[in-house]
């Protein structure tokens, strides 16, 4: 309870209230829940409990928690270590990308034992094999964005590393989406499993969602003139490639605006330097690929730009869930090119609403008409049309 009020936890969200109590039943789950809802405080609570309930627990590990990248496994090492602070409760991050010294300590624990071991699947699957795990005695297991790993391709060192648990363990699956692939994984792994499902692939109703039709060349003198025009405090930019992510934080720097970047050419030193500076409000624009869309947990975020159109709705989903977390509101904006208008369409058709089109400032020119059903937009002047719904 120190730990929950340590963490300024004063309520449950939906998810924690129906999950908490399952969990500390011992029953299985299958759980679909937003990013954002508060899952990783679900099951990260009740496991402390029922560790530390445990009398005379045997040595090695005893939970362990997959997830897709290091980025999460960080961040719900993090997480972990400020609801544990009052509690004995041992645990350690275990990802690739570390130095020699991360490697010592991660055979040590694996091998003399955690209470909670939170690992991406190929470096676990790596210390798997060279024979010093000890997982004789997991009782816990956590495949927290099972959908991700499933995209990722980690379905077979998902389950190698489940052929070398006990049999008898609590299974815990977590998924922004139910696709049928990851139902077939569960009826494997799970047993008579509670489902739970929280509002599945729709962004909560408070982020304001807002689209400009641009032509490629305008999106870096778009991105300029909100960031300059506009009182957030973090903003947080999406490109679809790393080349894009170099070129457009290039471009916010030379005009004076203070951005840092994040992809995957970067140490994991350097990114979690830049994540550090930005979660504590030192940087105010992060521009990231996608792999930022799924797991950081950070609350103040008030706007996420879309600088190009996610690949498919749930990518959507996951971006702009960035933003509006907690009970606080925020503002997303996507950019859409003439060639990326179709894709768009289809975020809308997923979302059941059209998204509100604003019109470009006169100083940026031209802009596209909307018309997803051609293979490029339009020219429309912007003092003859307004682009809205």
């Amino acid at each position: 309870m120190e730990g929950i009020e340590f963490s300024n936890y004063e309520n449950a969200t939906p998810v924690q209230e129906k999950v908490i109590p399952l969990i500390l039943s011992g029953k299985d789950i299958i759980a679909s829940a937003q990013t954002g809802t508060g899952k990783t405080a679900a099951f990260l609570l009740p496991l402390i409990q029922k560790l530390s309930d445990e009398k005379d627990p045997q040595p090695g590990v005893r939970s362990l928690v997959i997830v897709p990248t290091r980025e999460l496994a960080i961040q719900i090492s993090q997480h972990l270590e400020g609801l544990s602070y009052f509690t004995h409760t041992s645990s350690i991050a275990v990802y690739g990308g570390g130095d020699g010294n991360a490697f010592v300590q991660e055979k040590k624990a694996l091998s003399q034992g955690a209470d909670v071991v939170i690992c991406t699947p190929g470096k676990m699957m790596a210390h798997i094999k060279m024979g010093y795990v000890k997982l004789d005695h997991v009782k816990y297991l956590v495949l927290d964005e099972a959908d991700r790993m499933l995209d990722m391709g980690f379905y077979d060192d998902i389950m190698f590393i489940i052929k070398h648990l006990p049999a008898r363990r609590q299974n815990l699956l977590f998924s922004a989406t139910m696709p049928h692939k990851i139902r077939e994984m569960a009826r494997k792994i799970l047993t008579h499993p509670e489902e739970i499902n929280i509002s599945i692939s729709k962004p909560p109703e408070k982020i304001n969602q807002q689209a400009y039709i641009v032509y490629d060349t305008q999106k870096i003198p778009l991105a300029l003139h909100l960031l300059r025009n506009q009182p957030y405090k973090l903003v947080l930019v999406f490109c679809s490639s790393k080349q894009s992510v170099k070129q457009l934080t290039r471009d916010l720097k030379r005009n004076k605006i203070n951005a840092g970047e994040i992809h995957s050419d970067l140490q994991q030193e350097e990114r979690e330097d830049v994540l550090m500076k930005f979660r504590s409000e030192r940087l105010p624009v992060l521009v990231a690929t996608d792999i930022l869309s799924r797991g950081i947990d950070i609350d103040c975020i008030d706007l996420v730009i879309n600088f190009d159109v996610p690949h498919d709705g749930e990518d959507y989903v996951h971006r702009i869930g960035r933003t509006a977390r907690a009970s606080a509101e925020g503002t997303a904006i996507t950019f859409v090119s003439p060639r990326e208008q179709r894709k768009f369409a289809a975020i809308e058709k997923l979302l059941g609403k059209p998204v509100v089109k604003i019109k470009l400032p006169e100083t940026l020119g031209e802009q596209p008409d909307y018309n997803p059903g051609s293979r490029d937009g339009r020219v429309v002047h912007n003092r003859h049309k307004r682009q809205s719904h």
